[in-house]
């Protein structure tokens, strides 16, 4: 058998040609699912990381306090001060139907270890709070209860103390429920410890607080009916905004405050701001598919130029089985699975390293680090199921101009092709 050197050489140099074209081409489609796929899950990761550190607290939740006046109303001049009274909680609840929880909230002061337990002590917030100021704030009690309606209307001297505040007054993590401790030179007794929600409080995180009973903070700081701040939640699928705009013009009536007054009453809206969350975050997913898309676009055109090109190559190849009677069908198949075939490789491999990707980077380094607005980065199934299908389109795409170059091409002609 004589060999040919020259048509071996040849033959080794464009099988190596077309692996190198494969490979680029297909990385190109590897690199653009990879992408996708993990700043898909970076972003979900960042919407759970958001939401799991405020879960817990109503998202149609509205707050509001007293301010100064800022016009003049029924003889009263601008720059007066007023108080919400305990009265307006009577008023409130009986005059708003949508109205679901209403909870009054008072705040201490703190100075330097204004908290003592022996030995130990730290210099932590404090509050007066209602019973179902639970329902606003879940408090995700590790120990003991939390504040009920026989201590409000006793007025005893009971508190729920921060898990911080535990871990600081009782170093040896002792059981604390029963036991006293002194709060801005005030004995209580603690009936629970509770956590709260991680990344959102009102005035104070739960878990580095005091929480005792509003009554009996009124009682003991002789502040008589006065109510710092109102929070607020509305009933079923109500919108907050009803129950606030409510809430302010029963306010303003009751204390003579005129109804275009935009200073007397401050609020804060939750039910506003969560739906600014969600919208955030769609556009986000939004803008992620967007330059995903893009990319993995990118790779599949590579497909399409090397399959364009390998048509080239192979004129004769076609024009001789289109000679020998081989059906249109039959020519598109070829094409069109070799251009599917390389596209859901790459694809898929980039795929699993995507997801990949991302398990390491939640397990080597969001869960050691705790990062505050990232956990748990990844992609859901359905996600992988869409990622996936649009690959398979994609890859069917990036065939159709090729097959259609090659349906085009005339036996005839190809034949005479050198």
């Amino acid at each position: 058998m004589i060999f040919d050197a020259d048509k071996i050489e040849e033959i080794w140099v464009t099988i190596t040609r077309n692996k190198v074209r494969s490979f680029l081409t297909g990385f190109g489609v590897l690199w653009g699912i990879f992408m996708l796929i993990v700043m898909m899950g970076f972003g979900q990761g960042l919407q759970r990381g958001m939401f799991k550190g405020i879960e817990g607290f109503a998202t149609n939740c509205c707050i509001m306090g007293s301010s100064t006046t800022s016009e003049p109303y029924k003889g009263f001049q601008k720059g007066r001060n007023w108080n919400i009274q305990n009265s307006d909680l009577e008023i409130l609840t009986n005059s708003i139907p949508e109205l679901d929880v209403l909870s009054p909230i008072l705040f201490g002061g703190r100075s330097d270890n204004n908290v003592v337990r022996g030995e130990n002590a730290g210099s932590y917030s404090v509050r007066g709070v209602h019973s179902n100021y639970a329902q606003i704030e879940n408090q995700f009690l590790t120990q003991g209860r939390f504040i009920n309606e026989i201590d409000l209307r006793q007025h005893r001297k009971v508190c729920v103390i921060g898990t911080k505040c535990y871990e600081e007054l009782f170093p040896t993590r002792g059981n604390p429920i029963g036991k006293q401790v002194r709060v801005n030179g005030i004995y209580y007794q603690i009936i629970g410890v509770a956590k709260g929600v991680q990344n959102m409080s009102l005035g104070a995180r739960t878990s580095e607080g005091i929480s005792i009973p509003f009554t009996t903070m009124q009682q003991i700081n002789n502040g008589g009916d006065v109510i710092h701040m109102l929070a607020a939640t509305a009933k079923g699928k109500f919108p907050v905004k009803i129950v606030e705009d409510q809430m302010k013009d029963l306010l303003k009536a009751h204390h003579n405050i005129a109804p275009d007054d935009q200073q007397a009453l401050w609020g804060f809206n939750m039910g506003e701001q969560f739906a600014m969350f969600d919208a955030l975050f769609i556009g986000i997913s939004l803008l992620i598919w967007i330059v995903g898309s893009g990319t993995l676009i990118a790779g599949v055109v590579g497909v399409s130029n090397i399959m364009m090109v390998t048509v080239k190559e192979r004129t004769r190849e076609i024009g001789v089985r289109r000679a020998l009677g081989a059906k249109p069908l039959t020519i598109m198949s070829q094409i069109m699975s070799e251009s599917l075939v390389l596209t859901a490789i790459a694809g898929f491999i980039g795929l699993v390293l995507g997801v990949l990707t991302l398990h390491v980077a939640d397990v080597y380094w969001i869960q050691k680090e705790e990062h505050m607005f990232l956990a748990e980065p990844g992609v859901t199934f359905w996600t992988a199921i869409t990622a996936s299908f649009i690959l398979l389109i994609c890859g069917l795409i990036a065939g159709a101009i090729p097959t259609l170059r090659a349906l085009q091409i005339k036996a005839i002609d190809a034949i005479r092709e050198e």
